[in-house]
């Protein structure tokens, strides 16, 4: 079974609140026939569509091939989140990669925040960048965690953006009696991921890229001058960049096998009303502390989006009921509310939660597997990219530097081992260890 096809339509977005509220974006004709072009990008998400922007900002001629629609997949189904440094914390990293490269980490992840609300400017994007982003804590453990580590930042990092809040204080910003502390930072924030994307696709547009939507790829084959392939045509390239994240299926072994999709979900109550103040008093989104995280946030128009549960397999499982038990959990006011939209997607996840950027080979790159953090690095990763191929490659190395082990079994086994492992965290989860 090909995930690009087991739960969606050819060529249609998902019923998403994201979808139905999407700007317009009229859809981009097929490949058809041999093309030529400086890079051919595989995948428009944010990774594909920032490289392709990137790239024909500095003059290359670039082919961008889609299977569906710009931003189908996890880019255009995300929570939104565009979180502060990278998908670890500082402490883990330092011990990691030692506190140079631990800095020029936290240092990528404030210009990869910084890079999102500059392209929305620059391009006059139809998205608005919203401030704030809050960490929900279960335990009083996780509280001192949270409230240390807000501490380091300040002093080893200067950034001083985290505000603790106590139990009373997240109760105050969050309406729920499930969590006894948190913080909020708000040098993070949240958008609306389709019509980033989107916005994406316009400014490629307008530098001169080519966007071919239907048309997935069905073979890249190496050499001096890589060919991309299609059903209906082929790309001869100088350079080609792997964007495909969570659907690269067997398009590259080696990536694969350190690369593993999964599949989250989210779902939209009716507007809220006056309840919307009750759920959050600011309009920030929220993330809280379980394995399987919960994240919420309210919509311009006072719906409340909700995301969590995930799955290992394929076929997306009943997405309403898999939600609507963790936001009663968090919010059992909601209750009697209707859900009008829910939806699922498929995002990348690697062993260690870090990136992997990787050259294929030296004409052929790859970044994905944000695992869950990938608004801001996704859109970064697109600029490193696009410095490597200009032959500027320090920054894309810092990152394939980073230790980024394969799955166990690898791309064959990696299912059922994550699945096992999963299955003990989620257990962990509702025992409360």
């Amino acid at each position: 079974m090909n995930l690009l096809y087991a739960n969606d339509r050819p060529g249609e977005y998902p019923r998403s609140w994201y979808a139905a509220t999407a700007a317009d974006l009229a859809p981009f004709p097929a490949l058809e026939g041999e093309v030529r072009a400086d890079v051919c990008v595989v995948g428009a998400g944010y990774t594909g569509l920032s490289a392709a922007l990137h790239l024909a900002e500095r003059g290359y001629s670039v082919v961008l091939l889609e299977a569906h629609r710009v931003g189908f997949g996890a880019s255009g189904r995300n929570g939104g989140q565009v979180g502060s440094g990278q998908r670890l914390e500082q402490d883990e990293l330092e011990a990691m990669v030692g506190l140079d490269d631990a800095r020029k980490l936290w240092d990528l992840g404030e210009e990869a925040k910084a890079l999102v609300r500059d392209l929305i400017l620059r391009h006059d994007m139809p998205v608005t960048f919203h401030p704030g982003i809050a960490h929900a804590c279960r335990k009083l453990s996780e509280v001192a965690h949270a409230h240390a580590y807000a501490e380091k930042l300040v002093r080893d990092y200067g950034y001083d953006r985290i505000e603790p809040l106590d139990r009373d204080g997240i109760r105050r910003l969050i309406g729920s009696e499930a969590y006894v502390g948190g913080d909020i930072d708000r040098g993070a924030g949240h958008l609306h991921p389709l019509n980033y994307a989107i916005g994406l696709a316009r400014a490629c547009v307008a530098a001169g890229v080519r966007i071919c939507e239907r048309s997935p790829v069905t073979r890249v084959l190496h050499g001096a001058e890589p060919v991309v392939e299609t059903a209906a045509g082929r790309v001869r390239a100088a350079q080609v960049v792997l964007a495909a994240n969570g659907y690269l299926g067997r398009l590259e072994p080696s990536v694969a096998a350190r690369v593993m999709p999964i599949n989250n979900f989210i779902l939209t109550t009716e507007p809220l009303g006056s309840l919307a103040t009750e759920v959050l008093s600011e309009p920030v989104a929220v993330a809280d502390t379980r394995f399987v995280v919960n994240y919420w946030r309210l919509s311009e128009d006072g719906r409340l989006l909700f995301g969590g549960g995930e799955s290992y397999g394929y076929r997306f499982p009943d997405i309403e009921r898999t939600v609507r038990k963790p936001m009663l959990e968090v919010y059992p006011q909601l209750r009697d509310v209707r859900i009008t939209h829910a939806w699922g997607g498929t995002l990348a996840i690697t062993m260690n939660r870090l990136p992997c950027f990787t050259r294929v080979t030296p004409n052929i790159l790859s970044a994905s597997g944000y695992s869950g953090h990938g608004v801001a690095m996704a859109t970064l990763a697109g600029r490193l990219i696009a410095e490597a191929v200009a032959g500027q490659a320090e920054r894309f190395d810092l990152m394939t530097g980073l230790p980024q082990p394969r799955f166990p079994g690898g791309a064959a086994l990696r299912w059922p081992m994550l699945v096992l492992a999963m299955t003990w965290y989620s257990l962990r989860d509702r025992l409360g260890i």
